[in-house]
């Protein structure tokens, strides 16, 4: 049962700590980027969850939310997983960013469009592994991409300098990318609602 994500023990009156609401914000958040979610309910289960008392109060929110068998949600550790090969994913059209992505993809294209995503931190951290494909990120002013701790093997890297507005969401790479392409920039003019300004 959903219930399981947010239930560490316990009657369900049992008063709720802030660590037990982190747990159930993070899995309404993996929730909405799956498509399970509307940003409308998003926004009142996340109002609910902060403003939760107990363990029966937050078990309600996630209960008709599916739980991998015999274990925990994907996500309710912080961390969204994408895994592929030979394939494309793409979030984008109000994707809600996690603070942790872990991306595992070979002979593919992962595309992450921050154009109208959902940032609710103020960091994001990805762990990199990608093997002969393509990581594009198309950013909006107030997203910075850090590739410092990247290491390129036989690959490229395209970044445009990002135009100058107070940082919304830092978004820090590291891990591997081989024999690969890793592209940054902001969305061709015509696409999405919001352009990048000089």
């Amino acid at each position: 049962m959903a219930a399981e994500v947010v239930r560490t023990g316990g009657s369900p009156e049992v008063r709720a700590s802030h660590a037990d609401r982190d747990r159930t914000v993070d899995v309404l958040r993996v929730a909405a980027g799956d498509g399970r979610l509307t940003l409308e309910e998003l926004d009142e289960r996340l109002e609910a969850a902060l403003s939760a008392r107990t363990m029966g109060e937050l078990a309600v929110l996630t209960e008709d939310l599916p739980v991998p068998v015999g274990g925990t949600p994907a996500g309710v550790d912080g961390v969204v997983r994408i895994r592929q090969e030979g394939a494309s994913t793409r979030r984008g059209d109000g994707w809600v960013v996690p603070r942790r992505l872990e991306i595992r993809s070979a002979w593919g294209e992962v595309t992450l469009d921050f154009t109208d995503a959902v940032i609710t931190h103020d960091t994001l951290d990805i762990d990199l592994d990608l093997r002969a494909g393509a990581l594009r990120l198309l950013t909006r002013p107030g997203v910075v991409v850090d590739t410092d701790g990247l290491v390129m093997n036989h690959s490229a890297l395209k970044a445009r300098r990002p135009a100058d507005a107070p940082v919304l969401l830092r978004v820090r790479i590291t891990g591997e990318v081989t024999y690969g392409q890793l592209t940054v920039r902001s969305p061709r003019r015509g696409f999405g609602r919001r352009s990048a300004t000089a």
